[in-house]
């Protein structure tokens, strides 16, 4: 504890000083005092100096013996006990300072998450709240114990920086907060992904916002956040308040990257359990549930039939590219991925059909 906080907490006055000033002032002893009240020398002792609470039963003795009203006991008690806690309350942040340090906050700053402010205590009590949660060991538990937790199900413990992986997280949880979505129909959600390869197809500068239009109207969340240094996300998958959130960022800034995220996203909440969190991250998740969803996202962006009509050409050229994109309904440039990937041309061969996405302009 600072010197300022230690001078606040010695000259602040107990309700107990003010009942030493009154018997004081009527010439009372504490014996008397306390052989009126009923109650051992030690206990109103231990009143007086401020280390037990004046509870309602000894307003009300006070209230008789001194003539001095319940209400005032109370509210006095009530004052000193929540100045009492802040002082312990600062003296708790000010020890969390590096832990704080170790989060993106100039990001969080920016962003409008935290206070622009250059206290780092304040910043400490702030990070608590972004969070919603009342001290680092709640954060601790919540995030990094192996345990699994009843506000998150995935220990981010092994993760780069769990301090940028939580926070990226928290922001999707804290937008779908505050949305107001249709109760979950899966029968919808699987006619509309079919219905978004038009997206997929024609990417028109408005596709982020037809996206979550067409999920939400399904009760499904899509939330778009920027990425924090030291949190490689590209998607994450989970449920939140009882809906599906699919939580992307524009990390490869890449049409094919970014659609092969949503779909996978969108296998996750098809295939896989409401109790489990998935993070595209490369590391964290079940390799196989990560299996099975990039064999979803395939299905809708590069299905098999179309892989073996590509192996049947001699020689593939941009015509024939865009002639099998119309008939698949996909994109070229998901196409080149996919080839790319499959070592079936160069990494440098169709990078034309590439499409830059941005979706924070």
């Amino acid at each position: 504890m600072n010197t300022e906080l230690t001078i606040r907490k010695k000259i602040l006055s107990p309700p107990g000083d003010t009942i030493q000033e009154t018997i004081d002032t009527i010439g009372m002893t504490q014996a008397e005092l306390a052989e009126r009240m009923g109650r051992p020398k030690e206990k109103v002792n231990y009143i007086i100096k401020g280390r037990e609470p004046i509870s309602i039963n000894t307003a009300i003795q006070l209230e008789r013996v001194l003539g001095i009203p319940i209400s005032f006991w109370m509210e006095r008690e009530r004052i000193y006990r929540e100045a009492l806690a802040r002082i312990q309350q600062e003296s708790t942040l000010e020890k969390m300072v590096d832990w704080m340090r170790s989060f993106p906050i100039r990001e969080l700053k920016k962003w409008g998450w935290l206070p622009k402010v250059r206290d780092q205590v304040r910043i400490s009590e702030a990070l608590l709240g972004f969070f919603g949660v009342a001290s680092q060991k709640e954060w601790e538990r919540i995030y990094i114990d192996d345990k699994i937790s009843v506000a998150f199900r995935l220990s981010l413990a092994y993760t780069k920086s769990p301090q940028a992986m939580s926070a990226w997280l928290r922001i999707g949880e804290l937008e779908v907060s505050g949305l107001q979505l249709s109760d979950f129909d899966r029968k919808k959600f699987l006619i509309t992904l079919d219905s978004i390869k038009a997206l997929v197809m024609n990417q028109p500068e408005d596709f982020n916002t037809q996206l979550k239009l067409r999920c939400g109207e399904c009760g499904v969340a899509v939330i778009y956040t920027q990425c924090l240094p030291k949190a490689p996300i590209n998607g994450a998958t989970r449920w939140v308040y009882g809906h599906p959130i699919i939580q992307l960022s524009d990390r490869y800034k890449r049409n094919d990257q970014f659609w092969f995220s949503f779909y996978h996203e969108a296998g996750h909440i098809l295939l896989h359990g409401k109790k489990d969190v998935f993070l595209d991250d490369g590391h964290t998740s079940d390799p196989v549930k990560e299996q099975e969803a990039n064999t979803f996202a395939l299905k809708y962006l590069f299905p098999k039939n179309l892989e073996d009509e590509i192996k049947s050409y001699k020689q593939l050229s941009g015509e024939i590219l865009i002639e099998l994109a119309a008939k698949y309904r996909t994109h070229p440039g998901i196409i080149v991925a996919q080839l790319q990937r499959r070592k079936m041309i160069n990494y440098y061969d169709g990078v034309d059909f590439f499409e830059k996405v941005s979706l924070f302009d």
